[in-house]
Parts: structure tokens; C-alpha cells; sequence
């Protein structure tokens, strides 16, 4: 089966940089519903539409196509009260914000006496990437996924692992 409009892809995915450092890989296959719903990088669907199990793409991502430009006004300093005891570099809290009041995720990415510094940024936010994958597999898609916009995915492991 091709991929095409309502079909459930599963893909192997490795995420570098543009020079080829990698970032992620998925752990397992990871799923989307293919179509438009917003499931997947709308350049790497596009590349994707009309591929079979077994094919690989690869897909160079800008910033604007992947997690955006840095905004340097996600930024912000924070209390150091207002944070647990065992606070640290790279912990991750959700507060509302933005243009529309939606919940953001902030990273701490540094401490210093009294002051936090907070980061709204995706960590990834700024960077060009390359998005590598292979088609695992293809399925229609049920009309429960379809109405509800995105693939069940019944996988208990994490989807993308970090690689240090």
C-alpha cells in the first residue's frame, strides 16, 4: 500500500543537523495519520505522499519548515523561590503564554544566586535539520482516526530517543 490521504504511517525516523550530527532517532516506529492533520512537518508529508514500505526520504528542514525561529523574547528571568529545592539545568515547566494564552514549555538553562533563566524556545527552535526516515509501514486509517484527526498509537516507550 502507497501513502496517501487517510492512511496511518509508520516511520523510522532519525533527526540530524545539517551536518549530518545526529540529534534523535526513534525508538520504535512512529506513527501519524497522513493528510493534512498536522501529525507530521508538512514538507516531509508532502515528500512522503505516494511512498511504499521500505522507501527512505530525506528532507532538509529550515527553521521556519521545522520548530521556528529562536525568539529571544521566550526568554525571561524567574525568582529562584519560586522553584523546588532540587532545581537544575535542563528541567522543564509548563506555564501558559504566547499570543494565544497556550501552554508553553520552558526549560531552566541556567541558575544563577537568586534568578532562573527561563527558555520558551524548542530546544531545536533556530536550527536547520535534516529529517531522515524509511517507511516501516502503511495502513488505512479507521473512521475513529480519521474523525479524531490523528493515528492511535498503542506503544508504551518514549517515540524518540535523544542521542547524547
Amino acid at each position: 500500500m502507497q501513502i496517501a490521504q487517510d492512511t496511518v504511517v509508520a516511520l523510522d525516523v532519525r533527526l540530524s543537523d545539517v551536518h549530518g550530527n545526529l540529534i534523535q532517532r526513534s525508538a520504535e516506529a512512529v506513527q501519524y495519520l497522513h493528510g493534512g492533520y498536522d501529525g507530521i512537518f508538512p514538507l516531509v508529508e508532502q515528500a512522503l505522499q505516494g511512498r511504499a514500505p521500505g522507501e527512505n526520504i530525506d528532507v532538509r528542514l529550515d527553521p521556519a519548515d521545522a520548530f521556528g525561529e529562536y525568539d529571544a523574547e521566550l526568554v525571561r528571568l524567574a525568582e529562584r523561590t519560586q522553584f523546588p529545592p532540587e532545581l537544575e539545568i535542563g528541567m522543564q515547566f509548563e506555564q501558559e503564554g504566547g499570543a494565544e494564552n497556550e501552554l508553553l514549555i520552558h526549560t531552566v538553562t541556567d541558575i544563577a544566586d537568586d534568578q532562573v533563566v527561563l527558555d520558551g524556545n524548542h530546544p531545536l527552535a533556530g536550527m536547520a535539520l535534516r529529517f531522515a526516515c524509511t517507511v516501516a509501514a502503511v495502513r488505512a486509517a479507521t473512521a475513529g482516526e480519521i474523525e479524531r484527526g490523528y493515528a492511535d498509537d498503542d506503544s508504551a516507550g518514549p517515540l524518540i530517543t535523544v542521542v547524547q
